[in-house]
């Protein structure tokens, strides 16, 4: 399992994340793409709690061909087009992980390539070799 990094002279992170991930030796590790909210069926929600949650979706149905599931996320980066964003993302986030929390980047981005996109997630996960 991935240590959490929580170092004490710095400033505590301001959401469920840790500062730093350790992976142990002999893990392997998945790499994920930039997942969008749009599902197999083409459908893009409105709202960004939606696309939120096609997203990680769409990394849960990655890391299963791999043999892993959430759980197994050390690393995510995600992006969303406004601060009116932050509460959904952070939402449904909040509510798929738990301690040890996966190290985490969130940016204000101006856009995507298709204007429907308000959030894009890729994540680094770690398990078994």
């Amino acid at each position: 399992m991935a240590t959490p990094l929580s170092p004490t002279q710095i400033h505590p992170p301001f959401a469920p994340y840790s500062h730093g991930i350790v992976v142990p030796a002999g893990q392997r590790l998945v790499f994920c793409s930039g997942q969008l909210g749009i599902g197999a069926d083409k459908l893009v929600p409105p709202d960004c709690a939606g696309q939120t949650r096609i997203c990680f979706d769409n990394i849960s149905a990655i890391l299963v061909e791999a043999g892993m599931t959430l759980a197994n996320i050390i690393r995510i980066n995600a992006y969303v087009t406004g601060r009116e964003h932050l509460p959904d993302y952070m939402g449904v986030r909040n509510a798929l992980f738990a301690e040890p929390y996966p190290a985490s980047t969130l940016m204000i981005v101006s856009g995507f390539a298709r204007p429907e996109f308000v959030v894009e997630i890729e994540a680094i996960a770690a398990g078994p070799a």
